[in-house]
């Protein structure tokens, strides 16, 4: 594969700063997986003639490449439509297939969309949910979950990193809490893999969620890791084919899936070197936008994703900041909510008010993030700031 960047995504002096959202797909992940849409087109599941066996071949290295990403092996993994499709899947599926050994699981309130709504649903059927509060930088309290574990508690869901700030949870401490009571751990790991190292075996993670579109490969395409799977560890909730041993049915997203192991395989190659180089380029934006009166970076003592900032600008209005700079593609918060003008309940939960997490935007750089659009972004935020600071005076 070659290794050379070759995308700028600075158009018409539009700059992308929301990779959290969604990453563009590389165009070294595009080209391998173009023959698979027009050329070697087959269904993994034709088992008689060399265009099936093609395209197994194709998935059976993409699961190869993506859990040598994770450290997982390959009959862990699990492909789904996406990382939200993977949390339902994981935890109503351990939930339904757990019911005669408890009805009780611990997650958290800054957990993603995905797994709050899943939680709910879960109590609707009868499940109960604890769900854990989170200190000013976005912790749990450890002893709190430990706590918290009853004799009927049958799984822990802890995401790896928080998707609005950046937190990155110590997974390996909780699991070592939840094993030690004999309980499972889930983690979605969406917007940690790819971005720094996530090995599920080290972490002790039982089941994990993630998709490729937030680490440059394709949107549409996801996985659900496994540590141990029966019958009685986990029920599908989707029925047709014997599609992924019958977990998941339905034909496979045979370009979706080459994509998303391209992409695990140039993560796991280019990890380290753009880990430091994003971090330097968030260093030089907090440094810069904390020179502004009244603004605060959140989360920014605790261990972080090295790509994410989410700054309070306290006073101003984060809808009116956006559309002031309106060549900057940043959000105020989860793209799964950024279309509802409403606080986010992950700043919420850090103790912000409403009027300071209406205050606040997200900033996510990435792989084609350059440092001419650093200082642009830094000149440009500063400017709408201050414009706005004086209306206000």
């Amino acid at each position: 594969m070659n290794l050379q960047n070759s995308i700028v995504l600075t158009s018409n002096n539009k700059i992308y700063l929301d990779y959290n959202a969604t990453t563009p797909c590389d165009p070294r992940i595009v080209s391998e997986m173009l023959p698979y849409f027009s050329e070697k087109f087959g269904n993994s599941s034709s088992s008689n003639h060399t265009f099936g066996w093609d395209a197994e071949e194709a998935v059976d290295l993409a699961r190869m490449q993506i859990s040598d990403l994770i450290n997982s092996k390959n009959n862990q993994l699990y492909f789904t439509s996406g990382a939200t499709e993977a949390v339902n899947l994981g935890l109503i599926g351990t939930c339904e297939a757990n019911r005669m050994n408890g009805n009780h699981v611990i997650t958290c309130k800054t957990e993603h969309r995905a797994v709050l709504s899943s939680c709910q649903e879960l109590e609707k059927r009868g499940f109960r949910v604890t769900y854990l509060d989170v200190d000013k930088n976005g912790t749990i309290d450890l002893d709190k979950l430990e706590d918290a574990i009853c004799s009927d508690t049958i799984l822990v869901c802890i995401m790896y990193a928080n998707n609005e700030t950046g937190l990155i949870h110590p997974i390996h401490s909780i699991s070592q809490i939840a094993h030690a009571n004999g309980v499972k751990v889930m983690s979605d790991i969406t917007q940690a893999v790819g971005k720094i190292p996530c090995d599920v075996e080290k972490s002790g993670i039982d089941i994990a969620a993630f998709s490729a579109h937030k680490f440059y490969g394709p949107k549409g395409i996801g996985g659900l890791y496994l540590r141990n799977r029966s019958v009685d560890t986990i029920s599908p909730v989707l029925f047709g084919g014997g599609q992924e041993k019958g977990l998941r049915p339905g034909t496979l997203n045979i370009p979706a899936i080459v994509g998303f192991g391209a992409a695990s395989k140039l993560c796991k190659e280019t990890m380290q070197q753009e880990s430091l180089q994003l971090m330097e380029l968030r260093d030089l934006i907090e440094h810069e936008l904390m020179q502004l009166e009244d603004t605060k970076i959140n989360c920014a003592v605790a261990d972080r994703l090295p790509h994410v900032s989410n700054i309070t600008f306290s006073g101003i209005d984060g809808s009116k900041l956006l559309r002031r700079m309106g060549n900057l593609a940043l959000s105020q918060g989860s793209a799964c909510n950024s279309g509802i003008l409403k606080p986010s309940h992950v700043l919420l939960s850090l103790g912000l008010s409403k009027e300071e997490a209406l205050s606040s935007i997200r900033i996510g750089l990435g792989r084609f993030t350059t440092k001419e659009e650093v200082e642009t972004t830094i000149n440009t935020v500063t400017s709408a700031i201050k414009s706005l600071r004086e209306v206000l005076i």
